[in-house]
């Protein structure tokens, strides 16, 4: 458990500089170059993320039940996480009406997805691992809709095809995810 407590501390700490130290974050730019900080902050987050998926499935190997969930919140979750994929590629698509009504979709989706799989999961790795996304979304959500207001950030108005791309992008990375690559990859296949 503690290698899957540092990974989430590396990858999460490293994307929350922005959230509590961002002037910090901004000297460490002017000193360093845009590339360079890129490049450390690239490594730690990869880092983190072998960290996280390391620890993750040796906390797996013997796992610290918290509750049973019932079955229904399994299909809940893949709803949600349907979702959740179609907020993460609005983040990517220009002028569609998730990112107009949100401002920032990618925190949105990690939110979603994090909620989807508290529900139907309920170890303490999972508690550990999906309750530091969600706690790490709400806040970088809050952070950069605090900038925004602050630097008065307005984003255009979506357009119906910008919104279908992401509609149609989302269900189709969801349904290959969820189908096919979440089996081998995760060692669960949550759409059967």
């Amino acid at each position: 458990m503690l290698v899957l407590i540092l990974g989430l501390v590396v990858f999460l700490g490293i994307h929350s500089t922005r959230i509590v130290a961002d002037d910090w974050r901004s000297a460490r730019i002017a000193i360093l170059g845009e590339r360079k900080w890129k490049g450390l902050y690239s490594i730690a987050a990869l880092v983190g993320i072998v960290l996280i998926v390391w620890g993750y499935g040796m906390a797996r190997t013997a796992p610290v039940v918290l509750w049973n969930p019932p079955l229904w919140t399994r299909h809940l979750a893949s709803v949600l996480v349907l979702i959740a994929f179609v907020m993460i590629v609005a983040a990517y698509v220009p002028r569609n009406h998730f990112k107009a009504a949100f401002g920032h979709p990618m925190f949105a989706g990690v939110k979603t997805w994090a909620l989807a799989h508290l529900l139907s999961n309920g170890t303490l790795a999972d508690l550990l691992l999906f309750g530091g996304f969600l706690a790490w979304s709400i806040l970088g959500f809050r952070s950069a809709r605090r900038r925004d207001r602050e630097a008065q950030v307005s984003y255009p108005a979506g357009t119906a095809r910008g919104t279908v791309v992401c509609l149609v992008v989302g269900a189709v990375a969801w349904a290959i995810f969820g189908f096919w690559l979440h089996g081998p990859l995760i060692g669960v296949r949550p759409i059967s």
